[in-house]
């Protein structure tokens, strides 16, 4: 199975004047800093999700969060005044995280992930950019704290080519699975910087399903319609459970190495509003209970479906309506990059989702069933043929690296 999102924004420039503070080491160290920068971005992440069905309440969803945070923190960490303080404030980054303390969690976190990535089990990398346009004036400290994160590129001159160098480099850190992000439009001699960042997973069940059981089924797009779409079947001990809080039976798939799981949020098949009503219920706190319960396996007798979701989305309205400030018009306050005045002009994503009998790729992602608050009868039966939320979640980091909603397989 493979999972793969890319996220880019996009900006142009108009002229206007210690790196983060006028001490910066007057910031003391908080050993609390990388919990606080996850359990903020968790914040954020489940934020994000419900304005994303709120603008797409009949489609398939499919993107990460952490590729749209990771790019967001890019632009915080370059901004300044009311700018900075509705990004922190949309972010969920506390009060009490200064950017000194953010960015060492930040840079930590980066050096763990190089470092632990269990390419044996399964593929996670995830890569920031600052692309810059030669003319515009970046303070030398922040080339300092973020040189890796820097490509100086000629916007101005040659718009076209700096674009296919931006896609390029997406195209590389995805293995092909995300091609041409930033549209033939998207870059003109105005743009002076574009902040992406780029994340790709290929896991491998735990428990793969065995090829020859996969065969089409009836999937119920709604009480009036339904498709045959191929369905993926397996009889094994996996984590179980009937959520009161989010009204759905969920089910853990762990990839190898288990520090990463998929979750199947499965509704009641009775329930027309289900996925509506998970989306709008899941919080930090229960998405928690979910993934750090210690509940045992169970014999469950498991049917989803085998599918490719390719999905490009509009960001702009999205983070708007998310509270992002000004961050797309000419008043943000982008001084702690450059003296010059810099505004974004557009956001963009893109995500892909493959889930087979092996595992899943990723880059930039039901069953007939009673709801019941009982211990269902063994084996129990988890049957993902009707609407469902699903996600991809990394343990150690307690981050949401992809999420989606399977509603229609013919869109």
């Amino acid at each position: 199975m493979l999972k793969l999102v890319v996220i880019g924004f996009l900006v142009s420039s108009t002229v206007t004047s210690q790196c983060f503070y006028k001490d910066d080491s007057s910031k003391k160290l908080d050993p609390e800093a990388r919990t606080s920068l996850y359990r903020g971005q968790l914040e954020f992440t489940l934020n994000l999700f419900n304005k994303i069905n709120e603008a797409y309440p009949e489609d398939n969803i499919f993107f990460s969060p952490f590729s749209v945070y990771h790019s967001l923190l890019l632009a915080y960490f370059s901004s300044g005044g009311h700018t900075e303080q509705a990004l922190q404030q949309s972010l969920q980054i506390s009060h009490t995280l200064d950017k000194i303390n953010l960015m060492t969690a930040y840079k930590v976190d980066k050096r763990s992930r190089a470092t632990n990535n269990n390419s044996a089990s399964y593929e996670f990398t995830s890569a920031n950019k600052l692309f810059v346009d030669d003319a515009l004036n970046v303070r030398q400290c922040l080339l300092d704290v973020f040189g890796e994160e820097f490509e100086r590129l000629n916007f101005q001159d040659n718009p076209a080519e700096a674009r296919e160098f931006i896609n390029n480099w997406v195209a590389r850190v995805t293995k092909n699975n995300i091609k041409d992000l930033i549209p033939a439009d998207g870059i003109g001699h105005s743009t002076k910087l574009v902040l992406a960042n780029a994340a790709y997973f290929k896991g491998v069940w735990a428990s793969k399903f065995p090829a020859e059981r996969t065969k089409k089924e009836p999937f119920f797009v709604s009480e009036t319609r339904q498709t045959l779409v191929p369905f993926m079947k397996q009889k094994g001990t996996f984590h179980f459970m009937v959520s009161d809080d989010l009204r759905a039976q969920i089910l853990e798939l762990p990839y190898k190495g288990n520090d990463i799981s998929m979750y199947i949020l499965l509704p009641p098949y009775a329930m027309k509003e289900g996925v509506v009503d998970i989306i709008a219920n899941l919080t930090p706190e229960r998405l928690a209970a979910v993934v750090e319960e210690s509940y045992m396996g169970r014999e469950v007798i498991v049917e989803i479906p085998k599918f490719t979701m390719e999905r490009s989305l509009p960001l702009k309205p999205i983070l708007l309506n998310l509270g992002v400030g000004d961050l797309f018009n000419s008043t943000s306050d982008f001084s702690t990059l450059t003296d010059q005045r810099v505004n974004f002009d557009d956001a963009v994503h893109k995500a892909k989702i493959q889930i087979d009998e092996e595992g899943t790729v990723a880059a930039a992602a039901t069953a007939i069933f009673g709801f019941r608050s009982s211990r269902p009868a063994e084996p129990s039966r988890f049957v993902a043929n009707f609407p469902f939320v699903y996600l991809i979640y990394e343990r150690p980091t307690n981050s949401v690296l992809f999420m989606g909603v399977y509603r229609d397989p013919k869109k």
